[in-house]
């Protein structure tokens, strides 16, 4: 931790905060092009029946409509991130009450909407699945009776009926280890569809060039994935779709997939003009994605002691309409349900199924809040049963550098145990200087400690030093608030020694932009990260190649200077033009116009971690191969609990998060505050509700959500123990900020009133029953 860095810990300012805060920012529904129509959708009314005929004649007639489409005009082609269960439009039959069964564009958006209106279609009710239970009762129909014929990329997986997935995992003999146990205990936990609450609803912008192809703006976290479905949905090959991601509006997890972009797209290659789309609040809240409900039975055991034993997790996920990344959801919440602890035993299961709701999709935490809602509070519950504090229980069972995680991989950093501490020390530190509760309210303080992951799949960037000895560095990392442009400019920077300043990051475009997955998976910093630095690394040897040249010596004679110069080293002393320097200009412009030609360092890499022992543990359809760069934390939280009413406050939090290296202090603290607020939602407030498959909150005057008068003081605690392979030691930190906020806040409600609600969200009915099942425990 005594490296010195230029850039690398200082709190460079947002790069983009200025465009933001002033209104220069242009985001997809600010463009327009010229010639450009309106596009609205036709949605079901019905959450599942057969789509008998469409008649849309009506909607033809209405004056400036110059493209209606159904899904008759397109094969059967079917997209989606893991199993290919979607159609661009419905197609047979309707799975929701909300989803696109026909689209318009017109010359005004009231033209538009009208038309929309008009188109007719005929259907045949079915009964609709709208739940876990329902999708488990086989009287109920199927909702994807071709489930078989999808394409998928797996050969073990056996489900059934409604369920689309199923995966497991086992390590150890957890059957003969509850034996060993001086203590059980084993619940059951639910939690809720969260919407993402992204400030700007999804919108989408499509043009068609003279050789039909297609290009697509819209707000996203993966030009490339975009690109690919939507070439999926319009049956075309890649080369004729193009996807730019403008200024972004926010994302969570709800723009790793399309949105409206492919019916943009649709449109536009039908009327032959430019196409853009924009949903209401009501409407995105209707048909994009939400936060998987769960429900989670968990048993842990230990010794008297406080040592855990053995563990048993079953993760039922309601994945919706659509797979989306349920998949992916279900194999990450089963690989992050033993959390960061030594668990010598331990076996899993997580289902996930069908259901005529709006498809659940990706959500910051991806599967991970669901389950350590559940571990945490069991582990709050064994403290009490066993009569020691639960900070201790995770404490002495703290996985620590060299431990493995599920799955057999060995983690080579690990600051959990130091985070613990710190939060409990600030925890311990704080409590006295707060405020008393007011008459009737009873104050209670809880803890959790979470893991999660920066690293999956691939990533790549380029790095080009221009003429005047400035660079140009061009990734698919997507801005989508969390200051990705910032972090890897200054990673680029300090690889090169040059001031942030001299780094133009180019907007991602997939006619131009390296290969990257998504900015999802809190992957961004250090996946895309180690691209950067790898590819700036490669412009440096360049560099100091031609200034060699240059200075009649050998490469290994010289090294990088702060400010674009290239010097020789202090221990080299036999180089006759020992005090010159080159420049980076001069090194440029030699490239360019005498010998080599222009600098530029591309790298490209899949995430090259070990990889899962699938035999050893006992795992099967979970999707991923490998995944790693794992991320620790704490929480902490102090509320004060109503006992008349059941209302919660949460009148100071503390968030302890080991980073491998702090990048960006300041990013890091708005990432872990962000992060708390939206947890301190999930789990005190935020529920989308359905009514018989139809969303009855679909905007913020039924939605809550945790407001400024409700986040308290959030105190960030920075720990960096760094990552080996990651760009400087870092890793990510965006998606972990949130998973332990409910834990942490549900067992400081039960440190004050004596019980907890074991489902989220906590509302003050839920407290109060709590009460009263704790009295009557008493």
């Amino acid at each position: 931790m005594n490296e010195v860095f230029d850039t690398i810990g200082q709190r460079v300012p947002r790069i983009e905060g200025k465009d933001k805060a002033t209104g220069r920012a242009q985001y997809t529904d600010d463009m327009s092009l010229p010639g450009m129509l309106f596009g609205a959708i036709a949605h079901s009314p019905h959450a599942h029946a057969r789509i008998l005929s469409y008649d849309i004649s009506a909607a033809l007639e209405v004056p400036g409509v110059k493209a209606v489409i159904t899904a008759d005009d397109y094969d059967w082609f079917r997209s989606g991130g893991h199993v290919k269960d979607e159609t661009l439009l419905a197609k047979g039959k309707v799975r929701y009450i909300g989803e696109p069964v026909a689209a318009v564009a017109a010359r005004t958006q009231k033209a538009a909407e009208e038309a929309a209106r008009l188109v007719k279609i005929e259907y045949q009710v079915l009964d609709a699945v709208l739940s876990i239970d329902d999708a488990m009762n086989p009287d109920l129909p199927i909702i994807h009776e071709e489930f078989s014929t999808y394409q998928m990329n797996v050969t073990d997986l056996e489900v059934s009926g409604n369920e689309c997935w199923a995966t497991s995992a086992e390590e150890g003999d957890v059957d003969a280890a509850w034996n060993d146990c001086d203590a059980v205990v084993e619940e059951t936990f639910e939690t809720q569809a969260q919407h993402h609450l992204y400030l700007e609803p999804a919108s989408a912008l499509a043009d068609v060039d003279a050789n039909g192809k297609v290009t697509v703006w819209g707000p996203n976290q993966g030009v490339h994935f975009v690109q690919t479905r939507t070439a999926d949905y319009l049956g075309l090959p890649l080369t004729k779709v193009r996807a730019i991601s403008p200024t972004v509006g926010g994302g969570f997890g709800g723009r790793a997939g399309p949105h409206v972009q492919p019916i943009a797209a649709a449109l536009a290659l039908k009327a032959d003009k430019p196409v853009k789309i924009t949903l209401s609040r009501s409407t995105d809240f209707e048909i994009c994605r939400s936060r998987h409900p769960s429900r989670i039975r968990m048993k842990i055991g230990a010794k008297k002691d406080g040592t855990l034993i053995a563990q048993e997790a079953e993760l039922l996920y309601d994945g919706g309409s659509f797979t989306d990344e349920t998949p992916a959801v279900a194999s990450f919440g089963l690989m992050m349900a033993r959390g960061p602890y030594r668990v010598p035993n331990f076996r899993g299961s997580a289902r996930a199924f069908y259901t005529n709701k709006l498809r659940a999709g990706s959500f910051r935490g991806f599967g991970n809040p669901q389950a350590a809602f559940a571990r945490e509070c069991l582990i709050d519950s064994l403290a009490k049963a066993l009569e020691i504090p639960p900070i201790e229980v995770r404490r002495m069972n703290a996985m620590v550098a060299g431990d493995k995680w599920l799955g057999g991989q060995q983690v080579p950093a690990c600051g959990f145990d130091q985070c613990l501490d710190e939060v409990f020390q600030a925890v311990d530190g704080d409590r006295d200087q707060l405020p008393p509760p007011a008459p009737g309210k009873k104050r209670g303080f809880g803890f959790s400690g979470f893991a999660h992951i920066s690293s999956f799949l691939a990533s790549g960037a380029s790095v080009q030093l221009r003429e005047d000895g400035t660079v140009t560095m061009n990734t698919g990392g997507i801005e989508i608030g969390q200051g990705a442009s910032t972090i890897l400019t200054q990673i680029c920077a300090e690889a090169l020694k040059l001031p942030v300043e001299d780094i133009n990051l180019t907007e991602p475009d997939t006619d131009t932009t390296p290969y990257n997955y998504k900015s999802v998976g809190s992957r961004t910093t250090y996946t895309t990260g180690r691209a950067v630095k790898a590819a700036a690394e490669d412009v440096a040897k360049q560099i100091i190649e031609h200034a060699a040249a240059i200075l009649g010596c050998e490469p290994s004679h010289l090294t990088l200077l702060a400010g674009g110069q290239v010097a020789v080293k202090e221990d080299v002393t036999d180089i006759p033009l020992i005090n010159r320097t080159v420049t980076f200009k001069e090194a440029s412009l030699r490239a360019h116009y005498g010998v080599g030609g222009p600098i530029i360092g591309t790298h490209t890499f899949v995430f090259d971690g070990p990889p899962f022992d699938r035999t050893g543990s006992k795992m099967k359809s979970v999707v991923f191969g490998n995944m790693g760069a794992y991320i620790f934390g704490a929480q902490g939280a102090a509320v004060d609990v109503d006992e008349v009413t059941g209302q919660v406050d949460v009148v100071m939090a503390w968030a302890a998060a080991d980073v491998g290296r702090a990048i960006n202090p300041t990013n890091i603290e708005g990432q872990v505050q962000g992060g708390f607020a939206q947890g301190m939602g999930y789990a005190l407030f935020e529920e989308m509700v359905w009514d018989n498959g139809r969303l009855v909150n679909p905007t913020l005057m039924e939605y809550a959500v945790a407001g400024v008068k409700e986040v308290p003081e959030i105190r960030t605690i920075i720990v960096e123990e760094p990552e080996p392979s990651g760009p400087f030691g870092a890793k990510g930190v965006g998606e972990p900020a949130m998973v332990g906020v409910a834990p942490a806040i549900a067992n400081a409600i039960a440190n004050a009133i004596g019980g907890r609600p074991n489902k989220l969200p906590m509302t003050p009915d839920r407290v109060l029953d709590a009460i009263e099942v704790d009295k009557t425990a008493d």
